[in-house]
């Protein structure tokens, strides 16, 4: 028999609503304004990690977008100023505990900050609602450190594969630099830290800088200028000191895209409208993504996501 009935309970439901409004208010409260923007556009993500759900539309294409991110954008370089958006955002994934493929995203942009900033205002707003008493920052070079007792930044994949073995045991054999670097995070550090509270991990390696600047540390060190917000181990958002520059963004989307003729994965389009929007002039900011429904699972203590969700992914 089809089970018709909600996977979240009424109270869970009153909790979801009582959070967003809570959203709502603390940035009403800064001045930072509320968009909304497409979410079936012509370009889709390109990077590898991510796939997009394809939408035929007359004789085109279309994606719906993994995040509002490009649109955003383009409001920012038209002179927005700071902005906010809670929306849907999907991706073509398998259901999990901690995944639906149709979720609710906030996600935000701040003028003038750069990620330092940025993950502290998300450490104020997830420590609120949360009521945590606080949070650590970590560098992701220290976190490896702390946890695997050897730095991987500068690492080769062989010295990689090998701490990999040593700590996870088989691994798959086709697994390039950055995904030896995945596996040891999602297998060896995320749960490390599941007792940590919330954990900011920053600076990331300059191949995982995604669509973040790339900034040189005092050392000469390159890194990728973002981070992670972690609590008990689950990654809960993910900010940038955003790359502004048209064609290294552009370059990025190429790379992403050889990349994905070699793992036999679709190729994208670069999203044009952003890249004008680039050129145009995209003022000095940071913005992050925060998912809403593992933070509420969080302040709920609900262990799968189904438990907050109306309807999942088995129920829609």
């Amino acid at each position: 028999m089809t089970d018709w009935r909600p996977g979240a309970n009424n109270a869970i439901q009153r909790q979801r609503a009582a959070l967003l409004a809570d959203l709502r208010n603390y940035f009403a409260q800064r001045r930072v304004m509320e968009v909304e923007t497409p979410l079936l556009c012509r370009a889709g993500v390109s990077d590898p990690a991510l796939e997009n759900f394809e939408v035929p539309s007359g004789q085109e294409m279309r994606f719906l977008q993994t995040s509002p991110e490009y649109a955003m954008k383009r409001l920012l370089a038209a002179g927005s100023g700071d902005i906010f958006q809670i929306c849907k955002a999907f991706r073509r994934e398998e259901q999990g505990v901690r995944h639906n493929p149709e979720y609710t995203l906030l996600e935000w942009y701040r003028l003038g900050f750069d990620h330092y900033q940025l993950a502290r205002e998300v450490g104020e707003l997830v420590a609120a609602v949360l009521e945590r008493p606080g949070w650590q920052v970590w560098s992701w070079q220290g976190i490896f450190q702390e946890v695997l007792g050897a730095g991987a930044h500068c690492a080769s994949r062989e010295d990689l594969e090998e701490l990999a073995l040593g700590n996870v045991g088989d691994i798959p054999l086709d697994l390039d630099r950055d995904g030896l670097l995945d596996l040891l995070m999602s297998h060896c550090v995320e749960p490390a830290i599941s007792g940590w509270g919330i954990v900011f991990i920053v600076d990331y390696p300059p191949s995982q800088a995604a669509l973040a600047r790339q900034i040189l540390d005092a050392s000469g060190e390159l890194h990728g200028a973002r981070f992670e917000c972690y609590v008990d181990g689950i990654e809960l958002a993910n900010g940038y000191w955003e790359c502004g520059d048209a064609a290294e963004l552009r370059a990025r989307f190429t790379s992403d895209n050889l990349l994905r003729r070699t793992r036999g994965q679709p190729e994208r389009i670069a999203d044009e409208y952003l890249l004008e929007a680039l050129t145009a002039g995209l003022p000095a900011c940071a913005g992050v993504a925060l998912g809403v429904d593992r933070l509420l699972a969080l302040k709920s203590g609900a262990k799968n996501l189904d438990a907050v969700l109306s309807f999942g992914w088995s129920r829609s």
